[in-house]
């Protein structure tokens, strides 16, 4: 429905099907079935003498036809090299759709009913815990998973690990996603800019005078009236991103909030030291006013909230700045490149706080977790798994079964890939640095080859981003992937960051009962006082509802998760 989110899942694809010197261990043996018992030093890769089986819970959904003819979510490209590599043998303990897995994984923990493996989040990674059920993995993790998985945690900053950490014991394997998905960006028709003899905007007063000058200055040069200053939110994406979902919102006022230190959605820590939601704090409602001044001027898109795509506005040329990640050229970018080839969009940190600094908030580097039924005897099995994964899921073709038939399957990506690419990438385009250099990272699994078609799609001088200096005609696959890293990624790269963390991606138990409406509550009054339809000051009614409907309880809750 929304195919610039889909082109972002497309994206996430690519960078797991595209490795250079990926390493294939299947050779590798152990003396006995085993490992966790072997005379032999543990061996990551190590295949086993005699078959393993495992059981699994898996999430399959139906409507995926991809699998060829006679493959099934047991029997498959990756399933096969599972058994080829490693003598896994792998079973369903149950499958569920994915609408219905995690009802599916919360009955199988409230019965005691486990598989030998599954995917859970948070919420149910803690309740496992709490019921004695996961098997102790610090061990398993320190012996068996792969040097290119140890390097992908580590470069959370210790974050992936201590979301797994109870009581100083690994409890499970975390996924790692990029840190910059995270991070919303201003992305500014900088052709406008330049047009109108305009700065980017390192302020909200300054995003202001830029948004008024894209509205009645004609900077597309039609003559008509119909320029967007600055998009918003369309039916499939949010005011800003929240602590259960705290990437890629597409279109919100991310950029904004923080720019008054605001972090709705988000739960921080109050001047007492004490946990408070940020979407009840004065910040969130001064920024309310100001995002409220800002739609009855006329400056933000008039349509936001019931436009069904804000991406179309950008195609066709009529928007001149959105907030988003780091990776729109997968999106309408590309698209309105196709339609304008002059449309120089440019991404940048702003609009700055009052005291000039850029404090975005961060998303949490690891939302689903790979977890162990205590007393299973083949732990190790598991990791294995994730190590054939990482090493090998690059080999297989999408077009014969996806991802979605991968069992155990997590996203393992450097927290820093898009970072430490515009740093290597910059270094090739300098000469320092060739692509060769490079095949010793195979967990960053686009770099060689960014690294050996930069040059192909990008203009002397290197050193300017301009649109003018790229040649997406030469390769638009290409020139999408090294634009959105050079253009989105720069800003990550240059601007000094405060980064503000959420205290828990997660929820309590009180929210498993009541966050669905107070979110509701929440996104309808704040969606009406930014559009007029509501007054200002019923942001401190919403305060105190949200309190009274079971808001006060949850911040206990949120306080004792705080403590550990």
């Amino acid at each position: 429905m929304h195919r610039f989110k889909q082109a972002f899942i497309i994206l996430l694809t690519m960078m797991l099907f595209i490795v250079t010197g990926c390493a294939n261990s299947s050779s590798e043996e152990t003396s006995q079935t085993s490992e966790t018992n072997s005379k032999n030093p543990p061996d990551p890769f190590g295949k086993y003498e005699e078959p393993v089986t495992i059981q699994i819970g898996q999430e399959v959904d139906p409507s995926d036809t991809s699998l060829p003819a006679g493959d099934t979510p047991l029997d498959n490209q990756y399933t096969r090299s599972v058994k080829e590599n490693l003598n896994i043998n792998v079973e369903h303990h149950f499958t569920a759709s994915p609408s219905n897995y995690d009802q599916k994984v919360s009955l199988a923990i409230a019965s005691n009913d486990l598989p030998d493996a599954m995917i859970v989040g948070p919420v149910e990674l803690r309740q496992m815990y709490e019921a004695g059920q996961l098997e102790d993995l610090t061990e398993v993790y320190e012996q068996y998973a792969s040097p290119a998985i140890k390097r992908i945690l580590e470069s959370t900053d210790g974050l992936a690990k201590k979301s797994v950490t109870f009581d100083g014991k690994m409890m499970a394997i975390p996924s790692v996603q990029l840190q910059a998905d995270g991070v919303h960006l201003l992305w500014v028709r900088q052709d406008w800019l330049d047009k109108l003899g305009l700065k980017p905007p390192k302020t909200v007063e300054d995003l202001e005078k830029v948004a008024k000058a894209f509205v009645e200055q004609d900077p597309d040069g039609n003559g008509k009236a119909d320029t967007i200053g600055l998009s918003g939110p369309d039916t499939n994406n949010k005011l800003y991103a929240n602590f259960l979902e705290s990437t890629n919102n597409l279109y919100g006022f991310d950029g904004i909030f923080s720019a008054y230190n605001a972090y709705p959605g988000y739960w921080l820590e109050g001047e007492d030291g004490k946990p408070v939601y940020g979407s009840t704090l004065p910040e969130t409602k001064e920024a309310l006013a100001r995002l409220r001044d800002l739609y009855d001027k006329g400056l933000i898109d008039q349509e936001m909230g019931v436009r069904e795509d804000s991406g179309e506005s950008i195609i066709s040329g009529n928007s001149g700045m959105f907030f988003a990640p780091w990776w729109m050229p997968y999106g309408p970018i590309t698209d309105a490149v196709n339609t304008n080839p002059k449309a120089n969009w440019q991404a940048y940190a702003l609009p700055l706080d009052a005291e000039g600094k850029y404090s975005p908030h961060l998303s949490t580097p690891s939302s689903r977790f790979v977890v162990v039924r205590k007393g299973y005897e083949h732990p190790e099995a598991a990791m294995k798994m994730l190590n054939n994964l990482l090493a090998n899921e690059a080999t297989f073709d999408p077009s014969k079964g996806g991802p979605g038939f991968y069992p155990l399957r997590l996203v393992f990506a450097p927290s820093d890939e898009t970072e430490y690419s515009v740093k290597a990438l910059r270094e090739v385009l300098a000469g320092t640095k060739t692509a060769e250099d490079f095949k010793d990272k195979p967990e960053y699994k686009l770099l060689v080859s960014d690294a050996e078609k930069i040059k192909t799609v990008k203009l002397e001088p290197y050193d300017k981003l301009d649109m003018q200096y790229w040649d997406p005609k030469a390769d638009l696959g290409a020139w999408t992937r090294v634009y959105a890293l050079m253009v989105g990624g720069t800003p990550l790269v240059d601007q000094e960051m405060n980064g503000v963390y959420s205290l828990t991606y997660a929820q309590t138990k009180t929210m498993e009962s009541r966050w669905v409406n107070l979110k509701k509550m929440e996104d309808e009054i704040f969606l009406k006082i930014v559009m007029g339809a509501a007054p200002l000051d019923a942001f401190d009614e919403f305060v105190e509802d949200w309190e009274k409907q079971g808001g006060k309880q949850i911040t206990k809750e949120v306080a004792e998760i705080a403590k550990q």
